[in-house]
């Protein structure tokens, strides 16, 4: 799969069935524990791990990162009728870091499970790309994500030009078969409603960059 204008893709690679369900075994509520939408922190999950370095989704972040891309973040979002919720229009601007940085562009800071958090600049952003590991079908009644096409140019956008380009744009919904896998840039502007049926929809994320070392003193931590 080749990196497009629109700022996501479908890959036409397919994760087998096999794969999914040793996937979800191993994130089951068992062995991780969950928020209500889901688990954060995944990588440290031996699992995940393995599948963010193998051959199938390093070879799509590297067509969109280069050679050096690596994976440093993982999320599990469970949709589901005991876990049914909705995300308003928004972009990914949230980055974890191994310590504060004094560099300018970086604020909003905070901590998560001991990880210190920021809101990044445009130009950190743009080194990353998410690819989503769809376990189950994303279909168009059990809150399929939906995406502006093109947004993710526009740099790091306030809540009203969100909304501003929302009104006047063309969303797309991104219906994707399980096992599937959808790659997109943080900064396009994306959405999920509410299922309207009771069909689960489980997305393994996880977040690729060119390098950990994003500059002197910024360094990507891998949670």
């Amino acid at each position: 799969m080749q990196p497009f204008e629109p700022g996501y893709a479908i890959a036409p690679t397919r994760l087998a069935g096999a794969v999914c369900d040793a996937l979800l075994a191993a994130l089951s509520p068992a062995c991780v524990p969950r928020s209500r939408a889901g688990a954060r922190h995944l990588m440290r999950n031996a699992a995940v791990a393995e599948l963010a370095a193998g051959s199938e989704l390093t070879a799509i972040a590297r067509a969109w990162l280069g050679a050096g891309a690596v994976p440093f973040r993982a999320t599990l979002f469970e949709k589901s009728s005991e876990t049914n919720w909705l995300i308003p229009w928004h972009q990914d601007t949230a980055l974890p870091l191994t310590a504060r940085c004094a560099s300018p562009g970086w604020s909003s800071w905070s901590e998560k499970e001991g990880v210190a958090y920021a809101h990044a600049p445009a130009w950190a952003l743009s080194r990353v790309v998410a690819l989503r590991v769809h376990f189950d079908p994303s279909e168009a009644d059990n809150g399929p994500l939906r995406v502006l096409p093109g947004s993710h140019t526009s740099g790091v956008l306030t809540d009203r030009e969100i909304l501003g380009r929302v009104s006047s744009g063309n969303p797309v919904e991104c219906l994707v078969e399980r096992g599937g896998i959808l790659a997109m840039r943080p900064l396009l502007i994306h959405a999920s409603s509410k299922a309207r049926s009771t069909a689960a929809r489980r997305v393994l994320h996880i977040e690729y960059v060119d390098s950990l070392e994003l500059g002197a003193d910024i360094r990507l931590a891998i949670v």
